[in-house]
């Protein structure tokens, strides 16, 4: 071990590390310089500038109101569709016109009567441009690229396009989603929550609201007291609405309710508030209501107040849906 001496005493040795540099300034444990004497340094005073009570003024809309800006979401991770291609395979271009599917549509290249351009084309995998001209058994085709977008719509939205007493709309959720026009299918009340969706394919908005397909709906329903199980059963029997009959297809108690007031119904029907009017019909009220699953589609991973595009997976089981 490095000694030295320290000149205090004979033979008194210490480390090196101890040691302290000759000329240097007393410092305090923290390694910042002590103050003259050993006193602490004063603080600093406190201006004496009286505090702005000037409030803040608050943001305004265009239109000069102080209504809140209800920003858009959509879930991290999300791909979106690809807005402006260039090219676009022709089978693919019959299938987004509604002609048929792509399959379909390679069959029906096969046999000559698809033209591009006024020539006949019967080349598979052949690509278009958006300017070309389509014509299919001499009818010219406008293709718009078919979007599908799903929400989980968040409580004191309206379904509607837009609102002339200014309330806030289902359509400023989805408003940065695409660059094409959408529509909501069905509609939710505005204090229910859960799944909507949007699209620009009426053909898929009609098949799934039109009561002859028999659309899935299933619902999280929490009553403002206990509901009986004997009402349960009746709700899948079939009560009598002002409207004509209706009955639930499935109808149980939630395994984590409280006290029976949670219950999980199914239905098929697009009937207006039906499953409120349903429960009020048997003396409930209906206090939370949320749709978490539509046709085939959940709300997994997908926050409330937040969208997502389909999947082509997706889209083709919804076609496929009888």
């Amino acid at each position: 071990m490095n000694t030295r001496k320290t000149g205090t005493g004979k033979g008194r040795t210490t480390t090196g590390r101890g040691a302290k540099p000759t000329g240097s300034k007393p410092t305090s444990r923290t390694g910042k310089p002590a103050a003259r004497g050993g006193k602490p340094a004063p603080r600093s005073e406190k201006s004496d500038a009286p505090k702005s009570t000037t409030p803040r003024s608050k943001p305004t809309t265009a239109d000069g109101s102080s209504k809140p800006h209800f920003k858009p979401k959509v879930r991290k991770g999300d791909p979106l569709p690809t807005f402006n291609e260039d090219e676009v395979r022709l089978n693919k271009y019959l299938s987004n016109a509604g002609v048929c599917s792509r399959r379909e549509a390679d069959v029906l290249i096969q046999t000559g009567v698809v033209s591009v351009n006024g020539e006949i084309i019967t080349e598979m995998g052949y690509k278009i441009k958006k300017d070309d001209k389509v014509q299919y058994d001499g009818e010219t085709i406008n293709a718009e690229v078919k979007r599908y977008v799903l929400l989980n719509k968040p409580k004191g939205f309206i379904t509607t396009m837009d609102d002339p007493l200014g309330r806030k709309t289902v359509m400023g959720l989805v408003i940065n989603a695409c660059k094409e026009r959408i529509y909501p299918v069905g509609r939710l009340d505005r204090d229910t929550t859960g799944l909507l969706l949007f699209t620009n394919d009426g053909d898929m908005a009609k098949k799934l609201t039109h009561p002859r397909y028999e659309a899935t709906k299933i619902y999280h329903v929490e009553a403002d007291k206990p509901v009986q199980k004997e009402h349960l059963e009746l709700l899948m029997r079939g009560i009598e609405l002002e409207d004509g009959r209706i009955q639930a297809d499935k109808a149980e108690y939630v395994t984590d309710g409280k006290s029976g007031r949670e219950v999980g119904i199914e239905i098929h029907s697009g009937k207006n508030r039906i499953v409120r009017r349903m429960f009020e019909k048997l003396g409930y009220e209906v206090v939370k209501l949320d749709r978490v699953q539509f046709a085939s589609l959940t709300k997994k991973d997908l926050p409330r107040g937040y969208y997502r595009h389909l999947t082509e997976k997706e889209v083709s089981f919804l076609k496929m849906t009888k």
